[in-house]
C-alpha cells in the first residue's frame, strides 16, 4: 500500500486505453480512469463504432475485479485437506522451485504425459490467453489438449461448407431486409450488435428470432418461432426443401458458386416441412412461410450463436445452415450470407505462440470436456494423469460431470497448480495458487470473433501485490524447467511485435505505434457499405464454392480445427463422415428423465467469470431453473421455491422461477454460478453430458435430459 505521506501534493488523473479481455464477440474498447496509480472506473470508448460508449454489466465496475478483496496477489501453498481452501503465501521462488522439482520427478516416474495443462478463454488476449502455455507444454512433451467447449463443432462444419471466411461484416446488418437471429441471446451475450440489428429493423427489416426459449432477444424480434432443443437442422433442411421445390433458388448463383447441388436436391426431398414439424414442433405452413420470406427478402442474413452446436446433431445444423445464404443468393448483397465468427478476417500469427513444432511426434491427446474421467481413471490413460496446471480456466464451474471433476481433484496423488484471481472452486483443491494480473495491470492485443476491429491493450497500473501476467509465468516455468529456447525469452514488447502478420493486407496501415496513438483499428477491408466477401464466389474451400457435398469432410472425416488443439494435427478423429448435410436427432430421451434442460451463458457472468463479484452475482440472482406452469403444476412446484435438477450424472439444487418463456418440457439453468455459492455445492454443470457432438468434438450441453422436484 502507498503511505499517504508518499502521495503527490497534486492529485494526477490519466485516461490509459483498453480492451475488454472477455470470451466475447463484442471485444469492446475501454477507457480507464486513472488517479494516482489507482484505477477508479472503466468505460466503454464513445469513439469505437461498436463499443459506442457502453459497456455491459459483466464488465462496466471492472476497477472492483482489479480491487476484489479476495484477491490473490501472492503465490500459495495448500495447507490444509484439498478443498478446504487453506493455504500459506510463499515466494516466487518457493512456488517455482516446487512446480519444477514435482513436475521432473512426475515425468521421470511416469513419462512427460503425465502432466496436463487445462486451460481456455479466462482471457481472450492473443499475448495472454488462448495460447500462452502452448508451447512451454509442447516442449514439456505434455498431453495435447482439446479445448472444444465452443465453437469447435460449428467451426469444423463451417469450414468444411464455406471455409474460413468471415462471412458478413457485422457492421453490414445495417443493410440486411430479412435477419433471422438463430441460438442466440444477443442482448445478453452480443449486446453490442443489438442496436445495429435494431438499426436494420427501424430501416424496415424483419427480424426473427428461432430459439426454445423466448430470451430478452425473443422478446424484441417481429417474430418469434419457439423450437424444440436438437432440432434446429430438421428446421434448415425443410427450409432447404421449400426452396428448392417451389424454385426460390438463385439458379446463377448455384450454378457458378456451389458445389454437389444436385445431391443435395435429392438430400433435401425427403425433409419435408410435414416432417419437419414432427420433429420441431414448428406448424409446416410457418416453416414454408420462413423459407419463402428468407428467400425472396434481399438482402437476408442469419446470425448463428454458440449454442447451435451444442446438441448431438450440431455439426450438420451447421453444415445445413450454412447452405441456406448460396441457396438463395444471399452473398450477393452488402448485408447479405452468414455471420458465424469474424474472427477469421484477423490474420493472427498462432504459429508463433503456439510453436507446434516443439511438439513431440505421437504425444496423446485428451479433451478437457472429459476432464473428470481422465483424473478419476475412467479413460485409463497410460501414463495417467499426476500433474495438472489450471489457468484462463476454472474447470470445475465450466467443465461437465461435476462431481467426477472435485473427486479427481481431490487425489492425493495429482499435483495441482491453479494461477488465477481469487480462489476459484478449482483453486481450493490446489497444491500452489499463483497470482495472476487482471487485464488492467498487462500488456495484450485483442483479435473479435464479432467484429472486424483490433484493439490494444496497454497496462494502466501496476501489477498488484506480486501477481504477474501469463506471458511472465511462462517465462519463469521455462526458465526453473532449464528450458534455453529463445521463445521463452521474448518479451512482451517483442511477443506484441509478433502477434499480427502485420505485411496481411488485412493490417495494411496498422501499426503498433498506430494503435498506440488510437487505441484500436479496423482491418483494411471494404467498407460495412461495400462488403460483399463472395458476390462472386470465391469461397476459401479446395473447389472456391460453397460445398453442399463438403470435400473435406469426405477426405478427412470428423475433425478438430487445429487452434482448438495446440495447431496439433495427430489423432483426429477421423472416421466416415457423410458429405451431405443430413439430419442427427438429439440422444437424450425423455423415458425416466422427461425434461430437456439447457445451460445457457448468465446474462451477468460470462462463464465462470464475474460468478465471485458482488454486483454481478446480485445482478444475476443465485442458482435459477425455469420451468413452464404446466411442468411446475405436474410436480407441485412453485415460482420461488427450491427444486432439486437430476438424472443419472448427478444434481444440484436450484431455485425455480415458472415461466411461459420455456416451452413446455423444456427447462433452463443458465451456467457460471460457483460451486461454493451454490445451495448444495453443485450447479447445472453436475447434471451435464460427456459425449461429443457430431463434429469437432463439440459438447452436448444442450442435449441434456433430467427430473426436477421439489427439495
Amino acid at each position: 500500500m502507498t503511505a499517504l505521506d508518499d502521495l503527490p501534493l497534486t492529485p494526477t488523473s490519466t485516461t490509459v486505453r483498453a480492451a475488454c479481455p472477455h470470451d466475447c464477440p463484442d471485444t469492446c474498447a475501454m477507457t480507464v480512469t486513472v488517479e494516482n496509480g489507482v484505477a477508479t472506473g472503466v468505460r466503454g470508448d464513445p469513439e469505437h463504432p461498436i463499443t459506442r460508449g457502453g459497456l455491459c454489466v459483466k464488465v462496466n465496475n471492472y476497477q472492483d475485479k482489479v480491487y476484489n478483496p479476495d484477491r490473490i496477489l501472492h503465490p500459495l501453498r495448500r495447507t490444509g485437506p484439498k478443498g478446504s481452501g487453506r493455504f500459506e503465501e510463499i515466494s516466487w521462488d518457493e512456488a517455482l522451485e516446487t512446480i519444477a522439482s514435482t513436475f521432473k520427478a512426475k515425468i521421470a516416474e511416469h513419462g512427460a504425459e503425465t502432466v496436463m495443462p487445462v486451460s481456455y478463454l479466462g482471457t481472450q488476449g492473443i499475448l495472454n490467453g488462448l495460447s500462452v502455455g502452448d508451447a512451454f507444454f509442447h516442449r514439456l512433451g505434455a498431453t495435447i489438449t482439446e479445448r472444444t467447449y465452443c465453437d469447435s463443432g460449428s467451426c469444423t462444419a463451417y469450414a468444411a461448407t464455406i471455409g474460413a471466411t468471415a462471412g458478413v461484416d457485422p457492421e453490414s446488418i445495417v443493410h440486411s431486409r430479412y435477419i433471422i437471429i438463430w441460438a442466440c441471446n444477443m442482448v445478453s451475450t452480443n449486446l453490442h450488435l443489438w442496436p445495429i440489428v435494431a438499426e436494420a429493423q427501424k430501416r424496415g427489416a424483419k427480424v426473427v428470432v428461432i430459439d426454445p426459449v423466448r430470451h430478452k432477444t425473443a422478446r424484441r424480434a417481429d417474430w418469434y418461432i419457439p423450437i424444440r432443443p436438437g432440432t434446429d437442422g430438421a428446421l434448415a433442411l425443410a427450409m432447404m426443401n421449400v426452396i428448392i421445390s417451389e424454385g426460390l433458388t438463385d439458379e446463377d448463383y448455384v450454378r457458378e458458386h456451389t458445389a454437389g447441388y444436385e445431391e443435395m436436391v435429392e438430400r433435401a426431398a425427403q425433409y419435408t416441412p410435414e416432417w419437419a414439424s414432427q420433429e420441431t414442433g414448428i406448424p409446416a405452413e410457418d416453416i414454408r412461410t420462413l423459407a419463402r420470406e428468407y428467400a425472396t427478402s434481399d438482402p437476408s442474413l442469419i446470425r448463428i450463436g454458440v449454442a447451435i452446436e451444442r446438441h448431438a446433431g450440431g455439426g450438420q445444423t451447421v453444415r445445413s445452415i450454412a447452405c441456406l445464404p448460396a441457396l438463395v443468393g444471399a452473398w450477393r448483397h452488402v448485408g447479405g450470407g452468414l455471420l458465424q465468427l469474424p474472427l477469421w478476417a484477423h490474420p493472427v500469427n498462432w504459429p508463433a505462440f503456439i510453436h507446434p513444432e516443439m511438439a513431440t511426434p505421437g504425444t496423446r491427446v485428451v479433451n478437457q470436456y472429459l476432464l473428470g474421467r481422465a483424473l478419476t481413471g475412467e479413460l485409463e490413460l497410460d501414463p495417467p494423469i499426476s500433474a495438472l496446471m489450471v489457468y484462463n480456466s476454472n474447470p470445475m464451474v465450466v467443465c461437465p460431470e461435476q462431481e467426477k471433476i472435485a473427486r479427481g481433484l481431490a487425489r492425493e496423488d495429482l499435483f495441482t497448480v491453479v494461477s488465477d484471481h481469487v480462489l476459484t472452486d478449482t483453486a481450493r483443491y490446489a497444491d500452489i495458487v499463483l497470482p495472476a494480473t487482471t487485464q488492467l495491470e498487462q500488456h495484450d492485443i485483442m483479435f473479435s470473433w464479432g467484429h472486424f476491429y483490433v484493439t490494444l491493450n496497454t497496462p494502466a497500473i501496476e501489477p498488484l501485490g506480486e501477481a504477474i501476467p501469463n506471458t511472465e509465468l511462462f517465462r519463469r516455468l521455462a526458465a526453473a524447467m532449464g528450458f534455453s529456447d529463445e521463445y521463452f525469452t521474448l518479451t512482451d514488447e517483442q511477443l506484441l511485435e509478433q502477434s499480427y502478420d502485420w505485411s496481411a493486407p488485412a493490417m495494411e496501415g496498422i501499426t503498433l505505434e498506430s494503435l498506440r496513438e488510437t487505441g484500436w483499428a479496423r482491418l483494411n477491408l471494404p467498407s460495412p457499405d461495400e462488403y460483399r466477401p463472395h458476390a462472386e464466389g470465391g469461397f476459401p474451400t479446395p473447389s472456391g464454392k460453397t460445398e453442399f457435398r463438403s470435400s473435406a469432410l469426405e477426405a478427412a472425416g470428423n475433425f478438430v480445427v487445429p487452434l482448438f488443439r495446440q495447431l496439433y494435427e495427430e489423432f483426429q478423429p477421423g472416421g466416415v463422415v457423410d458429405p451431405l448435410p443430413h439430419y442427427v436427432a438429439p440422444r437424450e430421451t425423455g423415458d425416466s428423465h422427461p425434461l430437456n434442460l439447457l445451460s445457457p451463458k448468465s446474462h451477468a457472468f460470462l462463464n465462470s467469470s464475474a460468478g465471485d463479484q458482488a454486483m454481478q452475482k446480485r445482478v444475476q440472482g443465485e442458482q435459477m431453473v425455469t420451468l413452464h406452469p404446466a411442468d411446475a403444476q405436474a410436480r407441485d412446484i412453485t415460482d420461488g421455491q427450491y427444486v432439486s435438477v437430476f438424472n443419472d450424472r448427478g444434481r444440484f439444487v436450484a431455485l425455480a422461477r415458472v415461466s411461459d418463456e420455456v416451452a413446455p418440457g423444456v427447462a433452463v439453468a443458465p451456467m457460471g454460478a460457483w460451486p461454493k455459492n451454490a445451495k448444495d455445492q453443485s450447479t447445472v454443470n453436475a447434471v451435464n453430458p460427456f459425449v461429443f457432438a457430431d463434429l469437432g468434438n463439440a459438447p452436448t450441453f444442450s442435449d441434456t435430459r433430467v427430473e426436477i422436484a421439489p427439495v
